[in-house]
């Protein structure tokens, strides 16, 4: 485990106040560098952000060769931009001083603006050359490294349920960005990782951004935190399924999806009543096995459940993923082969054909009769995503407690986004299949048929659903007990899904 050094969090007030006052923010480096470069930095692709700030000795532009494209700074240009003797001090930055006297400054650790959901302007703190993503992955093989934030990071950032709660708890924080969004709607935040510079990064974040201090503890997994309970708990946890733990950012030491099968069992015993638990996490697809009842059996008792797989890899495609993530390409081309091939072997033992990915949400409701939804979207979402959480539940709740007859006894409205699609040959008469479309949330889409999409097109809220269907009855000339017997069904899909709500009052 690296065992590098770490600014002290003290001089951070300092340091933030500095970096606001020269621009170095989210908003900033856009304006700074532009679309395209700004882009290519958030790949972790430098070039672009290099040839747009070569030559100038803007305070701005010095900050952006120094902590996020880790170039030594000429020490007169630094001084312009930060309180250097706080800096220095703080552990920040290192100098290396030249008989000439043109120090230069390095930067110590790598800090990069992240801009908060309401306009906060952050900064996420983690080792040099860890940001993540980038044609030659993270740059660093050493077992503790911390990285900073990626896609599953704001992936899991958008999904999180941000009503105002008590208390949460960020699991395997590591560089602490799900942390610091928790502070900002939870009263108490508690913050765990197994590995203590993680902890160390996530103070550091927490104190350059400006946000509350955070109970941080270190162990695995809810080890640290005893019999305690929250309202939400949230994890972007070491999922990643291979052979041994090399890499305490993603490689979690169990078998298989161990890992991730304990986290969610574990979880519900961690909830407060209808409090959240959400993750990301990988999940095997074993030779005879539907993966649906596989992550199903990890719900635990006591809880809802959304399961929703984003993605899917067969083996083959997740080995070369994660070598190149760790870049191993880049060693010996036998060594890789070696690799290539243990990873091979595991899945091979395991009756492992593919890996999903998704993210699992879990909400402590003690029902007699838990809603358990697992499914498969592959398809663009709009993020954040936390509301559309919320309302999910709040409809398996309805539905739970409204059988067919208090469906037809009820009043629905067409979601405000929901638009419908006739689609059938060019001039026909009638459409081959309606569909019905929403813009927002998880943008689903759905096939309805004739009778389907003219009850969707008349719910306003002022008649019943069982009044609609005995007028569709009457145009159609079907029998409206018939029609009545068996739309319910279809109706509990619409309101599941999120085309139509129930009328309030």
């Amino acid at each position: 485990m690296s065992t590098t050094s770490l600014p002290s969090p003290d001089r951070a007030a300092e340091l933030r106040t500095a970096l606001l006052a020269a621009g170095f923010t989210a908003d900033g480096l856009l304006d700074l560098l532009g679309a395209p470069a700004y882009a290519a930095l958030a790949r972790s692709e430098t070039v672009p952000a290099l040839r747009a700030t070569r030559g100038s000795d803007d305070p701005l532009a010095s900050l952006v060769r120094l902590f996020l494209l880790q170039q030594p700074e000429p020490y007169v240009n630094v001084a312009r931009a930060l309180p250097l003797d706080a800096a220095l001090a703080g552990g920040w930055l290192r100098r290396e001083e030249a008989a000439d006297g043109g120090d230069t400054v390095y930067a110590t650790v790598d800090v990069r603006p992240y801009g908060g959901p309401d306009g906060e302007d952050w900064f996420i703190v983690s080792d040099l050359g860890c940001a993540v993503g980038g044609a030659g992955g993270i740059g660093s093989r050493e077992e503790g490294v911390v990285l900073g934030v990626g896609g599953a990071s704001t992936t899991l950032a958008g999904i999180t349920v941000r009503t105002p709660v008590a208390s949460a708890l960020d699991l395997g924080t590591g560089s602490g960005i799900q942390a610091l969004h928790a502070a900002q709607h939870a009263t108490r935040v508690t913050a765990t990782d197994v590995n203590p510079r993680a902890l160390d990064f996530t103070r550091l974040t927490l104190a350059l951004s400006g946000a509350q201090e955070t109970e941080l503890l270190q162990g695995s997994l809810f080890e640290p935190v005893g019999e305690a309970t929250y309202d939400l708990i949230v994890s972007n946890p070491p999922f990643v399924i291979s052979p041994g733990a090399r890499l305490t950012y993603r490689d979690g030491g169990m078998g298989g999806d161990d890992l991730c099968r304990t986290l969610v069992q574990e979880a519900g015993a961690h909830l407060n009543p209808g409090g959240y638990a959400q993750f990301l996490g990988n999940w095997q697809h074993v030779d005879g096995e539907d993966w649906h009842d596989r992550v199903r059996a990890w719900v635990p008792r006591g809880c809802d459940a959304w399961i929703v797989q984003r993605d899917v890899q067969d083996v083959t495609q997740y080995a070369e993923l994660w070598l190149r993530d760790a870049g191993d390409h880049r060693t010996d081309p036998a060594e890789y082969a070696r690799r290539y091939e243990d990873w091979l072997d595991e899945f091979e033992a395991r009756k492992t054909k593919a890996v999903g990915f998704g993210w699992i949400t879990l909400r402590r409701s003690d029902a007699a009769e838990p809603s358990i939804v697992v499914e498969e979207w592959p398809h663009s979402v709009e993020q954040p995503l936390g509301d559309a959480v919320v309302a999910h539940f709040a409809r398996q709740d309805y539905l739970r407690d409204h059988d067919d007859a208090a469906l037809l006894e009820a009043r629905f409205v067409l979601a405000a986004e929901v638009v419908q699609e006739q689609v059938g040959a060019p001039g026909a008469e009638d459409p081959e299949h309606v569909v019905l479309r929403q813009n927002r949330g998880m943008r689903r889409a759905t096939k309805v048929d004739t009778v389907g999409a003219g009850f969707a097109g008349v719910c306003d809220g002022s008649l019943t659903a069982g009044r609609i269907l005995d007028a569709i009855a009457h145009l159609v000339q079907e029998d409206p007990v018939v029609l009545r017997d068996r739309t319910p069904e279809a109706i509990r899909v619409l309101v599941e899904q999120g085309f139509l709500e129930p009328a309030e009052g």
